[in-house]
C-alpha cells in the first residue's frame, strides 16, 4: 500500500449489487477506502444480488463487505420484492414509470439500510456513506428523493457521537443514461450487476427495473452486458 492510498478516508457504501449501486462504488473507490455492506432482506433475487455485490466488491476494491441479513421486510410484507403474494409487475408505457409508487417499493427500505450503514461508518471513523439513489428516469421510491437524504442528514447530526458523517448521493439527480456514460468513464463493473426485480439466471427485461435499465444503455450508446430473457 502506498502512502497515498495509506492516507486516505474511509466511506462506507450500500451496495446493492445493481448498475447505480455498481458506479457508486466506482466512483466512491477513487477517492476513499470503501467498506461496503450489503442486505439480504428477504427480497426474491436474494441470491443473485449477494453474488453480484460481491463481484463489484471485489472489482472496484472495496476493503471489506459486510453482509447483513435482516428478516422484518419478508415478515412485514406489502411489497412485490418480499411478498411472493404479490406479482412483480410487467412495466407498461415507459413514460409513466414514476407517475406513481409502485408495488415494488419496500416500505421504508433506505432508513433501515442507512442506519446500519451509519452505526457501521461511526465504528470505522468513516464521514462519509454512500448510496447509489437516484431521483431521475426511476421508479418514484419516496426515498429516494433529494429532500428525504437531506432529512436523514439533519438525524445523523443529531443522533450520532460527533455528528459528522454525512449520507452521500453522487448520482440522485442524474439521468439514468448519464449514469451509465459515467459508468462506462470509470470502468464500473456492470457485466456482474443486476438490477431485475424477478430473474437471478437472466433478466426478465420486462419489469420495471429492467426496463429502465435497458432504455439507459440504450440512450446511452452502449450495449448492455448481462443476459436478459426477453429484449
Amino acid at each position: 500500500m502506498t502512502k497515498a492510498e495509506d492516507s486516505r478516508p474511509r466511506a462506507v457504501l450500500c451496495l446493492s449489487g445493481g448498475m447505480d449501486s455498481s458506479v457508486c462504488a466506482a466512483l466512491a473507490a477513487r477517492d476513499y477506502d470503501v467498506f461496503a455492506v450489503h442486505f439480504s432482506y428477504g427480497q426474491r433475487t436474494e441470491a443473485r444480488e449477494l453474488r453480484s455485490s460481491q463481484e463489484v466488491a471485489r472489482i472496484v476494491g472495496v476493503k471489506e463487505l459486510l453482509h447483513l441479513k435482516i428478516d422484518l421486510f419478508r415478515r412485514i410484507g406489502g411489497s412485490a420484492l418480499t411478498d411472493t403474494a404479490i406479482a412483480v409487475p410487467v412495466a407498461g408505457d415507459e413514460a409513466a414509470i414514476g407517475n406513481e409508487v409502485p408495488v415494488t417499493y419496500v416500505p421504508f427500505r433506505n432508513a433501515h439500510f442507512l442506519s446500519a450503514a451509519v452505526s457501521w461508518a461511526e465504528v470505522l471513523g468513516a464521514e462519509t456513506v454512500f448510496i447509489g439513489a437516484v431521483e431521475q428516469d426511476s421508479s418514484g421510491y419516496p426515498d429516494c428523493r433529494p429532500a428525504y437524504y437531506d432529512a436523514f442528514n439533519q438525524l445523523i447530526r443529531m443522533g450520532t457521537k460527533d455528528g459528522k458523517i454525512q449520507v452521500a448521493t453522487p448520482l440522485i439527480e442524474m439521468r439514468k443514461s448519464e449514469i451509465v456514460r459515467l459508468g462506462v468513464e470509470l470502468g464500473a463493473p456492470f457485466h456482474v450487476s443486476w438490477s431485475c426485480y424477478s430473474g437471478e439466471t437472466k433478466a426478465c427485461g420486462v419489469c420495471e427495473s429492467c426496463v429502465l435499465r435497458l432504455r439507459a444503455f440504450r440512450e446511452a450508446g452502449a450495449a448492455d452486458p448481462i443476459p436478459y430473457a426477453v429484449l
